[in-house]
Parts: C-alpha cells; sequence; structure tokens
C-alpha cells in the first residue's frame, strides 16, 4: 500500500483536488439555486408542501440510474458530473432553506418592514441571516451527500477519486485492485471530513452572535 500511494500520490493528490472542487463548485452552484426556490415559495404552503414532496422523491432516485440518464443528453466527463451532484446536492439544501424560512417570527418580519426596510432588504438582512444556521446545515448534510454521489459519477469518467474505486473493482483479483479501492475510499473520507471541518467554522463565523 505504501509503495502504491509513493508512486501515484502526484495523480493522488491532482484527484483528491478534483473531486474535492467539483463537490464545492456543485454545492455553490446548488446552494443559490435552492436559495431561489426557498424565496420563491416559502411564503406559499402548497406549494412548499410540493417543494418538500419533490426533494423528498428526488433524494430516494438512484444516482447510478440518473447517472445512466444524464449520459445520454450531457456525453461523458465533468458536465454529467455536475448535472449528478448538483441535482442531489439542491434536495437537502432546499428543505432546510424552507424550513428556516418558515420558522422566522412574522412579527420580526413586519417590524423590519415597519421601520421601511425594502423587501430586497427584509429577506438579505432579516430573513436569511435569521434562517443562516439551519441553512448552513443543510449545506453541511448536502456536502457530505455529494462526496459519495461525485464518486459514482467517475462511472462517466468524471473527475475525482471514484475513478481509483472503479478501478479496483474492474481489476478484482489484481495486484492492485484492493489498493486502488481502499485509497479511492479512503481519501474521500479524508476530504470529507476535511471539509465538513470547515464548513463548520465557516458557520460559526457567519452566524450572527444573537443566535
Amino acid at each position: 500500500m505504501g509503495e502504491f500511494i509513493i508512486d501515484r500520490w502526484q495523480d493522488i493528490t491532482f484527484r483528491a483536488y478534483q473531486h474535492a472542487s467539483l463537490v464545492l463548485q456543485s454545492v455553490l452552484l446548488a446552494l443559490v439555486i435552492a436559495l431561489i426556490i426557498a424565496v420563491l415559495v416559502s411564503s406559499h404552503h402548497r406549494v412548499t408542501a410540493i417543494a418538500n414532496s419533490l426533494s423528498s422523491i428526488g433524494l430516494t432516485l438512484p444516482s447510478l440510474a440518473l447517472l445512466g440518464l444524464a449520459i445520454p443528453l450531457f456525453g461523458i466527463g465533468t458536465i454529467p458530473s455536475v448535472v449528478l451532484v448538483v441535482f442531489y446536492a439542491v434536495l437537502p439544501i432546499l428543505r432546510n432553506a424552507i424550513v428556516g424560512l418558515q420558522n422566522i417570527d412574522p412579527g420580526i418580519i413586519e417590524s423590519a418592514r415597519g421601520q421601511g426596510m425594502s423587501p430586497a432588504a427584509v429577506l438579505f438582512k432579516v430573513q436569511l441571516p435569521l434562517a443562516w444556521p439551519v441553512i448552513m446545515t443543510g449545506v453541511r448534510v448536502s456536502t457530505q451527500m455529494s462526496m459519495g454521489v461525485a464518486a459514482i459519477a467517475a462511472y462517466a469518467l468524471g473527475p475525482g477519486l471514484g475513478s481509483y474505486i472503479f478501478s479496483g473493482l474492474s481489476q478484482i483479483g489484481g495486484a492492485n485492485a484492493l489498493n486502488y479501492a481502499f485509497v479511492g475510499t479512503i481519501g474521500i473520507v479524508i476530504i470529507a471530513l476535511v471539509v465538513d471541518a470547515l464548513l463548520a467554522l465557516l458557520q460559526k463565523l457567519t452566524t450572527s452572535k444573537g443566535l
């Protein structure tokens, strides 16, 4: 195992960077999409129920099956990987964003409006800051889930450490099969732990002390 890692440390490092980059950029895009949808639907209970139901259904869909549907549409490589990761990343963030926005005391919003704040100011200075801890929890859950989804995306020749896992599975019985699978799996776990720690720090730094 040691020799395997030493011989391939540059490739492992590069694929680890690719994996982290794919997940973080996809989660960032998913955060923007989820917030836009949540803001639009949070004040309409019927639409909110539909959005939550669709989120629940989406989480039950097998990622490998969706990847199979994405390949004919987007080909192979980075694009189907991004589409797949963003799709799954949106769902937990959307549910948490809706919950966070709906749980804000209406009196606080009315007070902000009574002080002459515009709808945009109320959203960005009152609603989102109050809902931010719940939203960030969704982001952390989404990021951890996306680490595994990004590994599945390697089936379509996407970037990241997932290719090591699939290489190991395709070489079962070979000399390095276990090494490939082990390095890919452990590498993803390490990235997930580091990123989650950074997100926890970010959540702490960006959450109002009053909360």
